[in-house]
């Protein structure tokens, strides 16, 4: 899921936004309290203001009176280093996780919650908030994670614990895989809703790779643009037929995918799979070199604009040979996170600037906004 954290470059009352598992609402923690948006239509569904204190993060689970809240800001609510459940309905805290440093990031499902560190990831069970594993990760400022929705695959992906590597625990197969994605630091992961397929961007934010998460085989290679970028998010369609990402060049950038088991010409990266001993946990490990599958597409009639001497890759750089976005769309010049909206072929776009865009693309690379909204005002609009 989408999120930014914005308390060190906080521009109004906002200091966190971030969209839900499905993308269908997004929740704001601010200055005073949290808000929930609904996406589509646009509108307000609640807030919660308190007496005082800021919330960092805020968490949702799909839909329901469950959150999980950080305190943040300036005059924080809650210690920094504390997970609260907040539980809506009663107005009041019902869970707590404490920790010995700031709590970077918190992802939720219906059974599990996953806390983030500088360098630590914590997964636990959610009805009774017992451990259930810990993982070592390289420094994760931004904490990065992803973690499937979907109650039928129970995947977490994370920074391993060397640069530019991503970790892919399948927990229902008690197995690991690690993935050599960049060679770059991690600036940017997402899991797609069955947990099948891995995105990830570095700080270079030129290139945006997506893995099978069984096989750890790189199995499609898109290229935002040519200079360096800060990618701000990226998301996979709710059907994983389309990928979108933002970034400081203030534009969403839209793939088209290829169907599940296509690969990338000429990508055959390391990974390495380890398995838990389901007796002993221990873990065992077994390199492979993975190799490409002839690509395939979801939809014949959308395709990414490739560079003109592409018949020649292999030959020429990477560059050359790159997929480019087939939509653009482009939007102010505020951090952004973005999303598919549920009426087919939209995107929703939340800014840092409290704005929130609606937009509609077609096959022929058309994308048109159809709806504007400010929630939030600046500062010195007030």
């Amino acid at each position: 899921m989408a999120a930014m954290n914005l308390s060190r470059e906080q521009q109004n009352e906002l200091l966190f936004v971030g969209f839900n598992q499905d993308y269908g609402c997004f929740a704001c923690g601010t200055d005073t309290g949290f808000r929930i948006y609904n996406c589509d239509p646009f509108k307000e569904t609640f807030r919660r203001d308190f007496s005082s204190g800021g919330i960092g993060i805020v968490e949702m689970l799909f839909r329901c009176n469950i959150l999980a809240i950080v305190g943040g800001g300036r005059n924080p609510r809650y210690p920094p280093n504390k997970v609260m459940i907040w539980d809506d309905h009663q107005s009041r805290n019902i869970g707590e996780l404490s920790f010995r440093s700031e709590v970077k990031a918190v992802k939720l499902r219906r059974d599990r919650v996953v806390v983030v560190l500088q360098n630590k990831i914590y997964v636990y069970n959610f009805a009774d908030l017992k451990l259930l594993d810990h993982i070592e990760t390289i420094a994760n400022p931004k904490g990065l994670v992803a973690l499937c929705p979907s109650s039928t695959n129970t995947v977490l992906a994370c920074p391993g614990v060397s640069r530019g590597t991503v970790r892919i625990e399948l927990y229902d197969q008690r197995k690991t895989t690690l993935i050599t994605a960049h060679e770059a630091d991690l600036s940017q992961m997402c899991l797609n809703l069955e947990g099948t397929r891995l995105a990830t961007a570095s700080d270079k934010g030129t290139l945006i790779r997506i893995f099978d998460t069984q096989s750890g085989q790189l199995t499609q290679e898109l290229r935002r643009g040519a200079d360096k970028a800060e990618i701000y998010s990226v998301c996979f369609s709710p059907n994983s037929q389309y990928l979108a990402c933002s970034s400081d060049k203030h534009t969403v950038h839209i793939f088209a995918l290829t169907k599940e088991g296509g690969g990338a010409d000429g990508a055959a990266p390391l990974s390495t799979s380890a398995h838990r001993n389901s007796q002993t946990g221990q873990r065992y490990s077994s390199g492979s070199l993975t190799q490409s599958t002839p690509i395939s597409r979801e939809d014949d009639s959308t395709e990414n604009s490739k560079s003109n001497f592409s018949f020649m890759r292999g030959l020429l750089p990477k560059y050359f040979s790159s997929e480019w976005s087939f939509a653009q769309f482009r939007v102010p010049e505020t951090r952004t996170i973005c999303a598919f909206g549920v009426d087919k072929n939209t995107i929703i776009v939340v800014g840092a600037d409290g704005s929130f865009y609606k937009a509609v693309f077609d096959a022929n690379g058309e994308c048109e906004r159809t709806s504007y909204s400010k929630f939030i005002q600046a500062e010195d609009d007030e």
